[in-house]
């Protein structure tokens, strides 16, 4: 492979920026800066100088050896001072070396993927660990980047072997004595298996919503306080507030960290009956996005009924406290009752996210999906006499498969090794 080299941390200026190189002439590439001979995972302070020997910086350099490093491969590290002009010259004289060239986008994951230093989920993981907002998105990439995924898949991986190595023994060895009718042991791997997917794939969905964010969308007549409301809780002026009706006409968008979890607020325009055909778009719109929502906050007027169809969990409270003296309402200009509607609304989400499970992205879900319906049907042909250990094989090999999109890769020795050590065949 080609050395890489890039810049590892931001840019801009700042106290200590980060170059990496990876590849088989990272550490030769250390001569173009009068720098011998680093030891693995030692820290060196060394003086790093340009091709015609001028001093370009006191840096920190670490040397990792392969394998011991992110990508698998020789990597050298360089901890210089940030300034701008610094991180442009060391990066130009590693320009200049023969056989290293400019890392791509991603390209350092990309390698520590392909020599098996992270599966495909830790580079998800890892991805949503560096876009990570809010405590929450941190937790539950942390716990990808981790692996955790990837031991979970092993385990159904691991099942599904067994399964898969029981029908292959009555297929292969027909004429051989099979000590036991090997079909209800198979039922029960294959009912663990899909319970636990079922498990998953349920937590998926909730997940995907902790990383993209929550939606919660302000609801309510016109004049009813929904933008004071959002300004209130988002603590700034987000939305344009006044006494005519019909201000707000498109959906305002707040994007805000609620108590650790991602929380974007929808200020939309008021629900009423109106013959503007701007507004009346504006409505439209307003109805559409909150039935996508994951929550409602609806305001209600003294006397009025909720001008939308409102779900299990939705909040519907008076609104403009402050004017008509409520003491159950809200009111965005004093903050009446606003501290209460935020532990409401964080425990509402608090209670969904604890079904989090490990798979995170909707890609987990679906290939999840794929395995369970080859699980049903290897399950239902069990079930069946003229169903044969061949074709229920298949269906297994094919769950398998939809799971390896997941993290890695299966091979035929993995089954055979199963087959051997199982039942002592190779005799």
């Amino acid at each position: 492979m080609d050395t890489i080299f890039a810049l590892a941390s931001a840019p801009g200026r700042a106290g200590v920026s980060v170059i990496r190189i990876s590849g088989p002439g990272s550490l030769p590439a250390l001569a173009r800066f009068g720098v011998t001979d680093p030891v693995p995972r030692e820290t060196l302070l060394r003086s790093l100088r340009d091709g015609q020997g001028a001093l370009l910086d006191q840096a920190v350099v670490v040397y990792f050896r392969a394998p011991a490093s992110f990508t698998g491969e020789d990597v050298v590290e360089l901890h210089l001072h940030g300034s701008p002009a610094i991180i442009n010259a060391t990066l130009r004289e590693l320009g200049e070396v023969p056989g290293l060239r400019m890392a791509e986008a991603g390209e350092f994951t990309r390698r520590a993927l392909e020599n098996g230093k992270m599966d495909l989920a830790q580079v998800e993981g890892l991805a949503d660990l560096i876009d990570s907002e809010t405590e929450a998105q941190r937790r539950q990439a942390q716990r990808v980047f981790s692996g955790k995924l990837g031991e979970v898949v092993q385990g159904w991986r691991r099942d599904l072997l067994r399964a898969a190595a029981l029908l292959e023994a009555v297929i292969d060895f027909v004429d051989e004595d099979v000590p036991v009718d090997v079909r209800p042991e198979v039922e029960a791997l294959l009912a663990r298996v899909s319970a636990s997917l079922k498990v998953q794939a349920d937590g998926a969905e909730v997940a995907e919503r902790v990383r993209q964010g929550f939606e919660v969308a302000i609801l309510g007549a016109p004049n009813a306080g929904k933008s004071t409301l959002l300004n209130y809780l988002a603590g700034r002026d987000a939305a344009i507030t006044s006494s005519v009706a019909g201000t707000t006409r498109d959906v305002i968008e707040v994007r805000m960290d609620l108590r650790g979890l991602p929380v974007t607020l929808l200020d939309t325009a008021g629900l009423r009956e109106t013959e503007d055909e701007v507004e009346a778009i504006g409505i439209e719109r307003a109805r559409a996005r909150a039935e996508a929502a994951d929550l409602r906050i609806y305001l209600l007027e003294p006397g009025e009924e909720p001008r939308f169809a409102l779900q299990p969990g939705d909040i519907a409270l008076h609104g403009k406290a402050d004017e008509t003296g409520d003491p159950e309402g809200i009111s965005g200009r004093t903050g009446q009752g606003i501290d209460a509607l935020v532990a409401r609304i964080t425990r509402i989400f608090a209670d969904r996210s604890a079904l989090v499970a490990t798979a995170t992205r909707e890609r987990h879900r679906l290939a999840i999906l794929r395995a369970m319906g080859y699980l049903a049907t290897a399950q239902e042909m069990l079930g069946q006499e003229m169903a044969t250990e061949d074709v229920i094989a298949e269906e297994l090999r094919s769950a398998i498969r939809a799971l390896d999109s997941l993290v890695g890769n299966i091979d035929v020795e993995s089954l055979l090794g199963e087959i051997f050590s199982s039942f002592c065949i190779g005799k």
